[in-house]
């Protein structure tokens, strides 16, 4: 069976300091737990092997600049947490409509980026099942059976999934302290 323990406070500590064996090795250690990170935030898997990779290469590069040895978890989480949250992000203004800057004023146009980010805020908050299949069915546009295939789903629990986390993005957006309507 592999090693599912993360490596060790020394290694992290021998990497801080700029060994490069070390460093090596604690990118290599780290790097199965980096992607079961990324698989279960972000939208797709492709997001994921992206995420996992950037949140790697920051590992790499600055190591040096992390406090706690012991706080690699959740320094790699929150890295891999940003990564997908700006990838999903890059994803909704990709698929934003082009406006006529002649006809849409600068005050309309911040309006629509803060709407763009506050969907895509509640998104990112569902469970990684959940946002998979919204992202792949309503974002990127696939067919249902096609998702359901993609995600090894029976049609209903494609469908189930996609009800539950449509709900939750209503529910969010609709909610006063997340900015929703009251």
């Amino acid at each position: 069976m592999a090693d599912v323990r993360w490596p060790d406070e020394h290694l992290v500590a021998a990497a801080q300091s700029g060994d490069t064996e070390s460093i090596t090795a604690l990118v290599s250690g780290a790097h199965p737990h980096v992607r079961r990170f990324a698989y279960s935030l972000c939208a797709t898997p492709e997001d994921a092997e992206d995420a996992a990779q950037e949140a790697l290469i920051i590992l790499y590069r600055k190591i040096g600049t992390l406090r706690a040895s012991g706080a690699l978890a959740s320094w790699m989480f929150r890295i891999v947490r940003n990564e997908c949250l700006r990838q999903l992000r890059l994803m909704s203004r990709r698929s934003e409509p082009v406006f006529d800057e002649g006809t849409v004023s600068a005050e309309d146009a911040a309006m629509h980026r803060l709407e763009a980010e506050r969907v895509a805020s509640a998104i990112a908050a569902l469970p990684g099942d959940q946002r998979r299949v919204l992202i792949m069915r309503d974002i990127q546009g696939y067919s249902g059976r096609m998702v359901a295939d993609l995600l090894g789903l029976s049609t209903a629990a494609m469908k189930s999934r996609l009800h539950r986390a449509r709900s939750a993005v209503h529910h969010t957006l609709q909610d006063p302290m997340f900015g929703g309507r009251e």
